[in-house]
């Protein structure tokens, strides 16, 4: 009875675990879910939202660098972004001369804009469930490889029919581990223009001490323009191009938020697993998590107290640390998160229950066995492969061996000579934002933690061969730097002078330890790893569809894979412990409490402390101060840094840059009571272009609405 009793506690919980707040919604299909979003405070329509025949809100947004989210802000191709994702074009316009990072940068007129090599946002033009289209000629009995192979064809055609008579690119994404398909069709811009930033003490405000934290006083954001032909279609940077002309842009409320407002985040959250097993969530939070951190910060102490030293060193390493920086603080919250809220033992007990259910089900009754038996299998291979990502590829002059010697070898087969000028280009870049102290440094360190902590066994024998000769990692790294051209610059440009032959990189040791670490992992661990991975997605295939028959009085939204989705919630504050509230809100009094001109990450701009002193907030003011950022309840993930945050009626209220540390899990799990995203609010990146920036040409472009 007692038995009886806890499954029906279970079955109870899950069926009101779903709430408004949690889920990734693929537009084209939000008609599901408009009624439900206009009880919480929508005004707008699903054809508002997303539609082929009209200008609809996704016209207004795009993927931007293929990792962020941006959104047009004017009808002249205006967009707005997060800082820190901007920050990579910043600081490559960045030097000690004109310091973007730490002074800022506006463009006043047009022609100061500055364009940004490799960059380039991608607008959606439509979606499409093409299931049937990629499963035609498939049947059941099929093998595995047999079906892949049906797949790709049929993609391949999808794809090439969406591309037929015009420019766009397209691409075939997976949805529910494989049980859906849908077509995505992109327009891609590539002359996208630097218009402006904020200093970094106010675009980066609080630095990794803030990150992924509440309250959050961080002005993170960054401007662009996007530039087009004179036809408004893609073209490549020319002084000729003109700025964009949108079919779509988003007006800005001047209305700000209070606690229990509609909230909608609309951009391309980057990666969640929400339905994983029991076994690879324990994997996340008791393995994985804990050794990448590690390795993490130690590069990170390395980098900081270099960087400390000098600004042409901080300069260098400021958008490498920051990226760093992180997901290690993220690693650090969602393994404390799943603990907190029990997810193991949840999943443990969700499982018992699907297999009682499918006890009578053949394609179903013993899944739950076979695919813990497959991570069992898996979890070494996965441990050696965080290892190669987090203490061997993440050794500059290591992954930067590999890359000329791959660009080497690869020309190589076009020409005997390869253009000696072409490698040195490629140095040039790499040697701007490369210092070799900390480098050597931190291949000391993780390459250490590798020889610790990974069996014997799953090292390479040509390292394991190394370390008998050295005896300790510090020796290797010396004979490593001592001897490759990789080590400076200047060695390296020397070494290329006379041109560049097959074979002419063979011997350097920074090479051949890659090529020997590469060649290990690539014929004697991937190859593993990737087949049982392999027989992982198709166990969740069928895992997948199962749950959807168990729980059939659940909506279930398909894991963030970097397409377009739609988030919505309400504005909302959350009690991270006991005694302790945190408001949804912050304003610029949370700033000067902060400011500290020790402390380089909250050391603001003097001109900010003199608006403050004498309480010149313009336009912007808002009883007595100015607002900052707020939180809510929408589902977000990486990828959407820089989304929209809209109010019931479409109108751009704020900039989406992070979540709660606390709420980091919501990739695995979300929990609604601590799960917020954290947003600036669009009021202050108007007092920072208005009142610090003078940039009023900027604010002239955009439609301001009360």
């Amino acid at each position: 009875m007692k038995r009886l009793y806890s499954l029906f506690l279970l079955f109870t919980l899950i069926s009101t675990s779903l709430i408004a707040d949690e889920g990734m919604w693929l537009p084209s299909l939000i008609k599901d879910k408009i009624a439900d979003m206009q009880k919480n405070g929508f005004k707008l329509t699903a054809e508002d939202i997303y539609s082929i025949n009209q200008a609809s809100l996704k016209d207004a947004i795009v993927q931007f660098g293929g990792g962020c989210t941006g959104e047009l802000i004017s009808d002249n191709g205006l967009l707005i972004t997060n800082h820190h994702c901007g920050f990579g074009q910043i600081q490559e316009h960045s030097s000690v001369e004109h310091d973007y990072l730490k002074d800022g940068f506006w463009a006043m007129s047009l022609n100061e804009e500055l364009p940004n090599k490799g960059l380039s946002v991608k607008f959606l033009v439509r979606m499409e469930d093409v299931t049937d289209k990629i499963l035609s000629g498939y049947k059941q009995g099929m093998t595995e490889n047999e079906r892949a192979e049906i797949v790709k064809a049929n993609s391949a055609s999808v794809i090439a029919a969406a591309k037929q008579n015009n420019n766009y690119e397209a691409r075939v994404e997976a949805l529910y581990y494989g049980n859906q398909y849908f077509l995505f069709v992109y327009e891609t811009y590539t002359d996208v223009r630097l218009v402006g930033a904020p200093p970094s003490s106010i675009g980066k405000f609080g630095g990794d001490t803030d990150n992924w934290m509440w309250p959050r006083h961080t002005g993170d954001f960054s401007i662009f323009r996007i530039y087009a032909g004179k036809d408004n279609k893609p073209a490549a940077y020319s002084k000729e191009n003109i700025p964009y002309k949108p079919k779509k842009f988003f007006s800005i409320s001047l209305n700000g938020v209070k606690e229990g407002d509609f909230t909608l985040v609309y951009g391309y959250p980057g990666r969640t697993q929400e339905y994983l097993m029991s076994d690879a969530v324990k994997y996340i939070a008791g393995i994985s998590n804990p050794n990448k951190i590690n390795l993490r910060t130690m590069r990170l102490d390395i980098q900081k107290e270099e960087m400390s030293k000098s600004a042409e060193i901080r300069i260098k390493y400021a958008s490498k640390n920051a990226s760093v920086a992180n997901s290690w603080k993220k690693w650090q919250g969602e393994a404390k998160g799943i603990v907190r809220l029990n997810t193991v033992n949840d999943k443990i007990e969700f499982e018992k229950a699907f297999s009682v259910w499918a006890k009578d089900k053949p394609e179903y009754s013993n899944l739950i066995n076979e695919i813990s038996a497959i991570y069992k299998k898996l979890e070494p291979f996965a441990f050696v492969n965080d290892y190669q990502s987090e203490a061997i590829n993440a050794n500059e002059i290591i992954k930067f061996a590999g890359t000329v010697y791959s660009a080497a070898l690869k020309n190589s087969k076009m020409s005997p000579e390869i253009s000696a000028e072409n490698i040195s280009a490629i140095m040039e870049d790499f040697y701007k934002d490369y210092y070799m102290p900390i480098d050597k440094k931190s291949f000391v360190a993780i390459v250490g933690e590798y020889y610790k902590n990974v069996p014997a066994k799953y090292q390479p024998k040509y390292f394991t061969d190394k370390m008998s000769e050295y005896k300790t990692v510090d020796s290797f790294a010396t004979y490593i730097f001592d001897n490759s051209i990789f080590s400076s610059k200047e060695k390296a440009l020397r070494f290329v002078s006379d041109g560049v032959t097959p074979g002419k990189f063979d011997n350097d040791p920074a090479v051949v330890m890659y090529k020997e670490f590469n060649d290990y992992f690539t014929n004697s661990v991937k190859p593993v790893y990737d087949g049982l991975n392999n027989n992982l997605n198709l166990l969740y295939r069928t895992y997948m569809r199962g749950q959807m028959e168990f729980r059939k009085d659940k909506t279930f939204y398909p894991d963030a894979n970097s397409t377009l989705r739609i988030t919505y919630g309400k504005v909302k504050g959350y009690v991270p412990l006991d005694g302790v509230y945190f408001k949804h809100s912050s304003t610029l009094e949370g700033i000067m409490q902060k400011d500290n001109p020790q402390i380089y990450d909250y050391n603001i701009p003097q001109k900010l402390r003199d608006l403050y002193a004498g309480k010149d907030f313009g336009r912007w003011a808002v009883n007595g101060t100015v607002p900052v950022c707020f939180i809510a309840t929408n589902h977000t993930s990486g990828g959407n840094s820089g989304s929209p945050v809209l109010n019931g009626k479409g109108e751009l209220i704020g900039l989406n840059f992070d979540r709660v540390w606390e709420g980091t899990m919501s990739d695995v799990a979300y929990d609604p009571d601590m799960c917020r995203n954290i947003s600036l609010d669009i009021r202050y990146v108007l007092f920072v272009i208005d009142k610090l920036a003078g940039a009023q040409r900027l604010i002239d472009e955009m439609k301001l609405v009360k």
